[in-house]
Order: C-alpha cells, then structure tokens, then sequence
C-alpha cells in the first residue's frame, strides 16, 4: 500500500528554543500559535504508527522547552517506534539526561556550529558552546547514545578539522553534516553561506576530515544536500561502498516533516508554504500522506515525470534522472522553485572545466515567517574573475585550520578520489 513507503519523521513538538540562531530555517523563539495539545500529539503518535513509520526524531526549537515532552517520547517507544532527539543542548542536566533515558529516548543528536567564539556567535548565546559538551557528557554519563550535527558555511568551514577533533573526544559515534542554506534566519545572514565555487575548496577538506574519522571510529553521515558525483561521493555516503551514493530527494517517500500545529510536509526541511500537504487537525495522517500532491511530488522517480521539474544545469547533467535536481529543499530555498541545485559537487567541478565560477547573490528578502525563503539571482562568470569587494568571509583552502599532525598524513589516498561512475 502507498501510505507504507514513509518510514521515518522528524517532529518539532515546539517552537519555542532557549537560542537564537543565525542560521535557524524556522526561526524558532517562541511557541507557535495553536501548537498541538497533549492529548492531539498523542492521537498523533497512533497515527505515525497506523501509518508504518519505525522511527521518529523530536525536535524543536528546543523540545525539552515543550512541558509534555516526556510523555510524548514514552508514547512513541510504546508505539513501537524509535525514538530520538535533535537538541541545542542549552541546559540538559544529569537528571534531564537520565529521565530521558527512561523516556525511551535511545538517540541524541547534539548540535554543534564551530569552535567556543564560532558556535556561541552562530547561536546567539554565550556559554552554549559549553552547555553542549555538558550536555554529552551527561548523555554518556546516562547510557545515551549520542552523535553531532554541524552546519558547514563560512564561519564554521575553516575550524572543520578542529570542530571534529573535539567532538571526537567528547565521545560521539556519528557526526551529521550539512551546508547552511538560505531559508529563515539563514536568508536574512546570507553573507556566512558559501559560494557554489567555494564547494571546490569545502569537499577536499570534508573527505580527508571523513576518512581519519572513519579510521577513528566516527561515522560522517552527510546530509542530503552534501557531495552529487564528485570524486569523494562514495567516501562521504557510504565509507567507500560502491554502491551507496545519492539517488535523488526522499521527501515523501522515506521521509515526513510535522511542524508544532500539526502541518504536515514530506520533509522537515522544506518550506512551509509551498510544501505543506495538510494539517493532522482537518485530515488524517494516512489520507494526507495518501494523497497530497505536496507529499507525492516525489512519487515520479524513474519516469518521464521525474525529471519535468529540472531547469538550468540540473537540466542538462548526466545524472539527472537518478539525481533529480538533488535536495529539494537547498534548491527552493535559493531560487523560490526546486530543480536547480546550486549546491553540488559535479556542478562546480564541470563548471570548473569549462573556466566558469558560479556564484549567487541575494535579490528578495525573505519576508520573516517559520521555514520561509527570499530568491537569489545566480551568476555565471569567467573563473579568473577578481572576487567582489568588502567579502571578509570568503573561503579558501588556505583558511582551514588543520590540528598539529594531520599535515604529516596523506590528503586521500588514490583509490578513494576515483570520479569514474
């Protein structure tokens, strides 16, 4: 049945957060009007269930913030689903940590933007940098497994390596990565988000800091609008796995985003306005997910259909029907459509070839709501062309900060930057 093909959802319970990020998409602060009661996120539960999803991650905001937190996280476990949890980490304690565990909660993920200086900028608060090694050590101290998350721009790319070190040491198994994109807080700072051309400098970086990892014993998960067909793609998705690259958007078809109302959209990250299929008070979740154009946008994979919504250079590349465009949500949140991913490995290094530097630039602000986006102009230009003025943040490859001995060890090793597909 087609209700079946979505396995995993990721819930904002609420929107109220205890930081205020830069790059925040939903701008999070405060609680969302008509945020679902007890007794709705409850029925909501049983749905995810009726419907075959195994796994769901709670989120905010800041979830913790939300008073019935708890009892949710317990009703998903006792549904039978996994239950997980993405955090700012401002303020989970030992105790917090523990009645988590109790909760069910058998995941964190911890978000971390850069070193000290970096991440309190980043996240508007001084001493989260701090809260959130705190809160690792807690989480370790009460038998929770944890990872990281970390966005990748130009604030944060140059301490990359050194980020890694210290995650590392606080013990995480898994580190999610993913480049800032422009959709909320992030549209209004669009000067801290890498250029298209910077990808050239970003990737050789991201696969040497993945393959120590992996001898370390720390998976790199890339986030979906990480790497499309460039020499380390197999490295970043699948540890060297000839078989595990991206195969296009999930929207829809594993994933499920549900906002603090009760909003339902295929994908968490999208945006709320052109991706939303229906509101778990006016419908059911299997009816939503049944038939919703928002939700089965997808559904044309591996047809004609598939490939309709491609224009400029996703339009004409050679993996555009496996592709299809990469990540909705990094395309939409640049150009106000999807189908043209600015964001991508191949991109950058064909375009390379042929001299060119593709760079993008703000020309509609977004207008300040939750998972809203502006549109930007891209431009294609001669790759020699001389930078623009008054851009202190552009990234090379000679702002990385690499910790002491790692220049002492190969970049990549030949058999792992193989580009033949």
């Amino acid at each position: 049945m087609t209700y079946r093909r979505i396995s995993y959802a990721v819930w904002e319970i609420t929107l109220k957060c205890n930081l205020a990020c830069q790059h925040c998409g939903s701008r999070a602060g405060h609680t969302r009007a008509k945020e679902l009661s007890t007794a709705e996120a409850l029925d909501l539960v049983k749905q995810m269930a009726d419907v075959g999803i195994t796994e769901v991650t709670i989120i905010g905001g800041e979830a913790f913030l939300r008073p019935d937190w708890l009892e949710i996280a317990q009703a998903i476990t006792k549904a039978g689903m996994l239950c997980g949890m993405t955090t700012g980490g401002y303020g989970i304690t030992l105790d917090t940590a523990h009645r988590m565990k109790d909760a069910g909660i058998n995941v964190v993920s911890v978000s971390v933007d850069g070193l000290e200086a970096t991440h309190d900028r980043i996240r508007g608060r001084q001493g989260s940098w701090q809260w959130a090694f705190k809160t690792m050590s807690h989480l370790k101290q009460a038998g929770i497994s944890f990872g990281c998350n970390t966005q990748i721009n130009r604030l944060s790319a140059p301490e990359f390596p050194r980020i890694y070190e210290y995650l590392r040491d606080a013990g995480i198994f898994a580190w999610q990565i993913q480049l800032t994109v422009p959709m909320g807080n992030a549209a209004d700072n669009s000067e801290i988000l890498l250029q298209p051309y910077e990808l050239l400098d970003v990737y050789p970086m991201i696969a040497r800091v993945a393959q120590r990892a992996r001898r370390e014993g720390v998976q790199v998960q890339p986030g979906n609008n990480i790497g499309y067909y460039g020499p380390y793609e197999r490295i970043l998705r699948g540890g060297g796995d000839a078989w595990t690259f991206w195969q296009g958007c999930s929207a829809g078809l594993a994933a499920l985003g549900i906002e603090a109302d009760g909003a339902i959209k295929g994908c968490p990250s999208l945006p709320t306005t052109a991706y939303t299929g229906g509101n778990i008070r006016d419908h059911s979740l299997r009816k939503i997910i049944e038939e919703t154009e928002e939700l089965r946008f997808n559904l044309g994979a591996g047809t004609p259909k598939g490939t309709e919504h491609l224009w400029g250079f996703c339009k004409t590349c050679e993996f555009a029907e496996l592709c299809r465009g990469g990540c909705s949500w990094t395309a939409h949140v640049f150009f106000d459509k999807r189908g043209n991913n600015p964001y991508c490995h191949y991109r950058a290094l064909t375009q390379e070839k042929r001299d060119i530097r593709e760079r993008v630039y703000l020309q509609r602000r977004a207008d300040g709501n939750p998972f809203d986006n502006g549109e930007f102009a891209l431009i294609e230009e001669p790759i020699n062309t001389p930078w623009p003025e008054n851009d202190p943040l552009h990234f090379t490859a000679d702002k990385i900060q690499w910790p002491e001995g790692w220049e002492e060890e190969p970049n990549l090793v030949p058999s792992l930057v193989s580009s033949s597909y």
